[in-house]
């Protein structure tokens, strides 16, 4: 498991996304995986991965209603391995450096 580890010993990426999500609609590359990445690891649902894929949106659009399904430290997990997956391992770098902070 990823994780940021705070100095309680807790891990919380889904804070981290949750504070980040601004600046991560911009970098994420939904497309070319990412989307079949999250529904393979079940953090999206079937009906939700052709919501996100259908439509007209533009990426950040479809990236910001991603972010908000995520509501678990287990789907920020996943999403940071579908991300290591779809290479993308500079939003991966990005989220656990809390935003280079």
């Amino acid at each position: 498991m990823l994780c940021a580890i705070f100095l309680d010993g807790t891990c919380q990426i889904l804070s981290h996304i949750v504070r980040l999500k601004s600046a991560l609609t911009s970098i994420i590359e939904p497309d070319f995986g990412l989307l079949n990445e999250l529904l393979r690891l079940e953090v999206l649902t079937y009906n939700q991965y052709i919501k996100l894929r259908s439509g007209d949106k533009a990426a950040f659009e479809r990236n910001d209603a991603m972010l908000d399904l995520l509501v678990s430290e287990d789907q920020c997990d996943k999403l940071m391995k579908a991300l290591q997956q779809t290479r993308q391992q500079h939003v991966v770098n990005f989220v656990m450096q809390n935003g280079g902070q």
